[in-house]
């Protein structure tokens, strides 16, 4: 049975902190639903990670559905929460709805994600009131990075601050049953968990949130390139991946795979009548052919 809403909000209540990783294919989601993460996100940062884009801004309603119902039928337990990407749900509450609705509908997702405090609250509250679990996520929003001029710690003057601890309360009265803070300071990632009574999850945001979230290609070192300052490498399988494929390629070269243990084996007498009836016919057609 899967983790529900109430059980999320309840480990708030008692204390217990929230692990929440990202997934984006069936394989990977298995081993997290196996361990008991409780809430998997197919974020839309499947854009940088998998699809190789620069940002989320290309990511469609399609490739998320795609990567959603794919994480979906490798889960069983863990609460599995779509990403509304850039501009499914900004232009109107009735194009939030829809799109909100074809995650839970089309792909078999129990919740939603969507960027946005106080501005986005009454469109939270509408998709909350058909139905439909909603997290909120302020601090860095990716999908408005141009805007923000970069991947920037966000609410560090005190109107920013502010305006941050707004957004968070505006979120949890309009229904969000949790909210994600990215790049937020500590302390203010702190007084806004203290201030709301939904939890929050932070990347980047320090210690103190209800739970944490992180990409997984991040926590398992999986670039090297590129290594956020909020990320931990729990493993840097970038190299035991090189390390395996040059293996492979080696072997492949040399001939020294595949071997017997990784072939199979048949009754030689068929093969033996397959070969002498071969040749048989060969000698019939150049005959024919003289």
């Amino acid at each position: 049975m899967r983790f529900t809403i109430a059980q999320i909000k309840e480990k708030k209540q008692k204390g217990e902190k929230i692990a929440m990783l990202t997934a984006y294919d069936y394989g990977t989601a298995r081993i997290l639903d196996e361990l008991g993460v409780p809430l998997v996100l197919v974020g839309d940062s499947l854009g940088n990670v998998v699809l190789g884009y620069e940002s989320t801004i290309p990511v469609t309603m399609n490739d998320m559905i795609h990567h959603t119902k794919a994480v979906v039928r490798g889960t069983s337990t863990s609460l599995v929460i779509g990403d509304m990407p850039f501009m499914t749900y900004h232009t109107s509450i009735s194009d939030a709805m829809r799109n909100a609705a074809r995650f839970i509908q089309e792909a078999g997702a129990q919740a939603v994600k969507l960027e946005g405090g106080e501005r986005m609250a009454e469109t939270v509250r509408a998709i909350v009131d058909v139905g439909i679990p909603v997290m909120g996520h302020i601090g860095l929003t990716p999908q408005s990075i141009n805007q923000l001029g970069g991947y920037k710690v966000q609410g560090k003057s005190s109107t920013a601050a502010a305006q941050l601890l707004n957004d968070a309360q505006a979120l949890d009265e309009a229904g969000a049953f949790a909210i994600v803070l990215e790049l937020v300071p500590a302390p203010l990632a702190r007084l806004i968990t203290e201030k709301v009574s939904v939890p929050t999850i932070g990347i980047g945001a320090g210690p103190h949130c209800d739970g944490q979230v992180q990409v997984i290609h991040d926590m398992l070192g999986l670039y090297s390139d590129f290594v956020p300052k909020h990320a931990k490498q729990y493993a840097r399988l970038r190299e035991t991946i090189r390390s395996a494929v040059a293996d492979y390629v080696n072997e492949v070269t040399t001939g020294a795979f595949p071997t017997e243990k990784h072939s199979s084996t048949m009754d030689e007498s068929i093969i033996a009548e397959l070969s002498a009836s071969s040749g048989r016919r060969h000698t019939s057609s150049r005959s024919r052919a003289r």
